[in-house]
């Protein structure tokens, strides 16, 4: 008699980190305001570093003091990597900002959190996440560039936050998912199903391949280390690896396991929505939430257009990883992990505007 699949996997996860969208929805523990304060603090952080247009990418923590605000950062932080998994801070008054500014403020706050990490091949720390009039089909394009659903995936970095500038006309909701509840769920319903998430499966580099890579990494959904359940996931780009020669081949089990996550993360009874308004940051753990975005209509004129600020951020204090993440993350060292970098990549730097 052969041995149950549950005795192959890590135990059913507790703790604040598991949790399901309707009872997250009635919450409002995870949004943080600003008070006038607050952001008169920001505001006299930024300014000497906008009057002498100060290298944005080489902001840190030290360049940024927040003598109040910085230690509720440090609570939100650990309410990223050892509570629920993300945090929205609201009321950051983008609409009297230049790009400048508001690009140095929200870099400053993220410095507090982490270490900016290159966020694509041109070694951009600030990402801009707008339709740029491109589609997922290119091989090359990362879904953040269109107007497309993006469906529940993680990033390659500890924690990514995201700066709301513009909404769009209409859609483009905020969406997360805790991946805790997912595989509890799973466990329960298709322990089978589940056990093959933690096997290698390979997903596509679009194009931005490290040195002496494959133009793929592999690395389970799943990943079980030293007492922490991590995630790792893009659906889109699990699939798009398989016209890559030398890509593992998906078996019809694992499109069963990969179909059934699917079906968990987009079920109601556990995701939760959220509406972007200008000046909310979203901070995110990559770790243990998926994040997504609904497709959006934006609006003709190109100034009133749906724009987002990206951080990925390497975080002090962040749990360990398994050696298997260095494919995509560089390096498993705490602090200094995640990001792309190719051959080619140039400086590290943080540009105005979407290039």
């Amino acid at each position: 008699m052969s041995a149950s699949p549950l005795a192959a996997l890590p135990p059913q996860q507790v703790g604040p980190a598991v949790w399901y969208g309707p009872d997250m929805a009635r919450r409002t523990d995870w949004v943080v305001p600003l008070s006038d304060a607050d952001i008169a603090e920001v505001e006299a952080a930024m300014a000497p570093l906008v009057a002498r247009a100060a290298d944005i990418a080489r902001i840190t923590r030290a360049d940024f003091p927040l003598p109040s605000l910085g230690p509720r950062l440090a609570a939100a932080l650990a309410a990223l990597l050892h509570g629920r998994g993300f945090v929205v801070l609201r009321g950051l008054p983008v609409g009297r900002y230049s790009p400048r500014e508001a690009a140095t403020a929200f870099f400053g706050i993220g410095a507090h959190l982490g270490n900016a990490r290159s966020q694509n091949a041109k070694g951009h720390v600030l990402g801009h996440v707008r339709d740029l009039g491109l589609s997922s089909r290119d091989p090359n394009v990362r879904i953040y560039q269109t107007n497309e659903r993006q469906t529940y995936h993680t990033d390659s970095c500890d924690v990514v936050g995201l700066l709301c500038l513009k909404t769009a006309k209409s859609g483009g909701l905020s969406t997360l998912v805790s991946s805790s509840a997912i595989f509890n769920e799973m466990r329960l319903k298709r322990p089978d199903l589940l056990e093959l998430l933690f096997q290698p499966v390979a997903t596509d580099r679009r194009g931005e391949v490290p040195a002496g890579m494959k133009p793929y990494f592999e690395i389970p959904v799943f990943s079980w280390h030293e007492g922490h359940l991590s995630a790792i996931y893009q659906r889109q780009y699990i699939d798009s690896a398989q016209r890559l020669d030398g890509a593992p081949r998906l078996t019809p089990q694992l499109i069963a396991a990969l179909d059934l996550f699917d079906t968990l993360a987009n079920d109601p009874a556990l995701n939760l929505h959220m509406e972007f308004r200008p000046g909310d940051m979203q901070f995110v753990h990559n770790h243990t939430l998926l994040h997504d975005r609904t497709g959006f209509e934006d609006w003709e004129e190109p100034e009133r257009r749906r724009h987002l600020l990206r951080l990925w951020l390497a975080c002090p204090g962040a749990r360990p990883l398994p050696a298997v993440f260095a494919q995509r993350y560089g390096s498993v060292m705490v602090g200094d992990r995640g990001g792309i970098i190719i051959p080619g990549t140039t400086a590290l730097n943080a540009p105005l505007e979407a290039v």
